[in-house]
């Protein structure tokens, strides 16, 4: 049994058929009256009759013998309008046919030829005028989702186009107005739709279209924008759906790749240029090593290093289970028995030595660390051994291998620190810097702040206590953070890695700060749960209001990107951490502490 819609289908297309028969009937008058110089008379012969007859049963007949109008095209399609020349086609063969081998009409033998041709025109002609009509006239019904496209350019109008295509599909969205901030673009027609001025227009389109949907088409919309936007769809009812950046579309935008807002887009959203000729100098053909490599940052490092073919990519952690899950991410198979990986811990001078000298790297990006401030700060003697020795121990091994290209992943907290966390990664920038001044390679730092998703971040610990139903607790209202997505600060990192020169701490630009509590507020909104409260617990020991990229005193100088500033920090001498006195915790914390502070590391 046919549903009701299938039904209306059928009776569509069977009028649609019987309707090109018509056109071939006329067709065939109009072609015998100016074959017989406009004589009315003559063109409606009996004969002339007859075979018009024949033209229109014969068009009829192939229709829907062939099937020709029954798949799913939208009309006026180019698709659609292939199948009716193909109908056409089998229409002149059979009347030619009939014709030249048969007495049945006695007509001349111009007729057979000419009528398909004119029919043809006017089935094309007829398809235009009805898709012309109905172009920018959304059809909405009760199961359809009428939207509002915001946003006219290229992700706009590809975006409108697939809507267009999915004009057969239940509980589509449909396009019904179309806005963008561009005033050059106003009034101007997106496939078949104008623009309807500026974002500020919303409410007045929606009252005039009863729009449901928000669909921000502009893939590159900066993080500070979609925030506006939201509070504007929330003000005015309406579901905000977003497409994602370019560079996670997969061919053409389509309705397909429409989602709901995301905590990246709300926080972390950057447009990256790289150089991906200059990146691909630096790692294509190289034998690279990551250190702390099944990581949040270490592990994203290594997809992206991959992508530029390096010689042989070394996966280096003292986590197996890591390891095992970076190389399944890289090669979709983790046997663990490709030569790629390297189980070590960088407290071991012997064992990191062993590696080294077996790779040979030529590049080296450390990413292992321990990062965790409050866990550091009761526990200095770890940040100690781990983020200053360690650092050291793998510096060393890199200079004893002739690495050509070191690169030292740094913190925001590394800036003016006033944490153990920030003391340690402070040391192992000054590491880098004093290995800069005495080894042949190029030795650069790498500083940003936090990034979206990584493991045991601010992000994780919210989203765990709003599945528990809360509470979701704060340090303080006011305490602000920078934020980037992991895939951006690697992208920068090996950006960075690329044009920096030897000795210099490369800063990536992390856009504005953002407040905690708009954070946990927007996770709370994303996650659709009410009754969720937010408690504040008062600073950490060691946590700042706000973190810095620079340090007082510090010079800041363009790197030769727009997201990548340079400054210099004075280096230490590797026998300093040597001769240090460490044997407690408070005695790590001490002496980080010392030699951390802006008066001891002046030049």
């Amino acid at each position: 049994m046919l549903s009701l819609a299938k039904r209306r289908e059928v009776v569509v297309q069977a009028g649609w058929a019987v309707v090109d028969a018509l056109i071939v009937f006329a067709a065939a008058l109009a072609a015998a009256w100016l074959r017989f110089d406009l004589e009315a008379a003559e063109a409606l012969d009996p004969n002339v009759i007859n075979f018009a007859m024949i033209a229109a049963v014969a068009q009829l007949v192939v229709t829907l013998a062939l099937d020709l109008l029954w798949l799913d095209h939208r009309r006026g399609s180019f698709e659609e309008t292939a199948q009716v020349a193909r109908g056409a086609l089998v229409v002149g063969i059979i009347l030619v046919s009939l014709r030249v081998f048969t007495d049945w009409t006695p007509v001349p033998r111009s007729l057979p030829l000419v009528v398909p041709i004119f029919a043809l025109v006017g089935m094309f002609a007829l398809r235009f005028i009805v898709r012309s009509y109905r172009w920018g006239r959304p059809n909405v019904t009760e199961a359809d989702v009428p939207v509002i496209v915001y946003g006219a350019g290229e992700g706009g109008r590809q975006l409108l186009r697939a809507l267009t295509r999915d004009a057969s599909k239940e509980g589509r969205f449909v396009p019904v107005a179309v806005l963008d901030d561009d005033p050059r673009k106003r009034r101007m027609p997106v496939e078949g739709l104008r623009v309807g001025g500026d974002i500020s227009r919303l409410s007045e389109v929606v009252e005039r279209t009863s729009a449901t949907t928000l669909v921000v088409a502009m893939p590159s919309v900066s993080a500070d924008r979609l925030r506006d936007i939201r509070d504007l769809a929330r003000a005015h009812a309406l579901k905000l759906l977003v497409l994602p950046p370019v560079g996670r579309l997969l061919g053409p935008a389509s309705g397909s790749d429409l989602r709901q807002l995301n905590l990246e887009d709300l926080l972390g959203r950057q447009r990256i240029t790289m150089d991906a000729a200059t990146i691909s100098e630096s790692i294509t053909g190289k034998r690279v090593l990551v250190t702390g490599a099944g990581g949040s940052i270490g592990s994203e490092l290594a997809r992206q290093i991959a992508k530029f073919g390096p010689a042989k990519l070394v996966l280096m952690d003292r986590d197996e289970s890591a390891l095992h899950g970076t190389q399944m991410s890289l090669t979709g198979r983790a046997l663990l028995d490709d030569g790629t990986l390297a189980l070590c811990d960088i407290r071991d001078p012997d064992a990191l030595h062993r590696v080294f000298q077996r790779e040979l790297p030529d590049v080296v990006f450390h990413a292992a660390a321990l990062k965790h401030l409050t866990l550091l700060e009761q526990f200095p003697l770890e940040a100690w051994q781990t983020n200053v020795l360690g650092t050291e121990n793998v510096l060393e091994a890199a200079r004893s291998a002739g690495v050509k290209t070191f690169v030292n992943i740094s913190t925001d907290k590394a800036a003016s620190p006033t944490c153990v966390l920030g003391y340690s990664k402070r040391l192992a920038e000054r590491l880098t810097a004093e290995y800069a001044r005495s080894s042949e390679g190029t030795y650069v730092s790498v500083r940003f702040g936090n990034v979206l998703g990584s493991r045991g971040s601010v992000i994780t610990a919210f989203t765990a206590q709003i599945e528990q139903g809360g509470p979701v607790t704060i340090t303080h209202p006011a305490v602000e953070r920078f934020f980037m997505l992991i895939p951006e600060a690697s992208q920068l990192v090996l950006q960075a890695a690329a044009i920096g020169a030897n000795g210099d701490v490369m800063v990536l630009e992390m856009g504005a700060p953002v407040k905690i509590l708009d954070v946990a507020r927007t996770l709370i909104d994303l996650s659709g749960k009410s009754g969720i409260d937010v408690v504040f617990t008062g600073l950490r020991p060691g946590e700042k209001m706000s973190e810095e990229l620079f340090a007082a005193g510090e010079t800041i100088e363009s790197a030769g990107h727009p997201l990548i500033n340079k400054v210099v920090v004075p280096p230490i001498a590797s026998g300093e951490v040597a001769r240090a006195h460490v044997a407690e915790p408070e005695d790590a914390r001490r002496w980080m502490l010392a030699q951390s502070t802006e008066g001891a590391m002046l030049p």
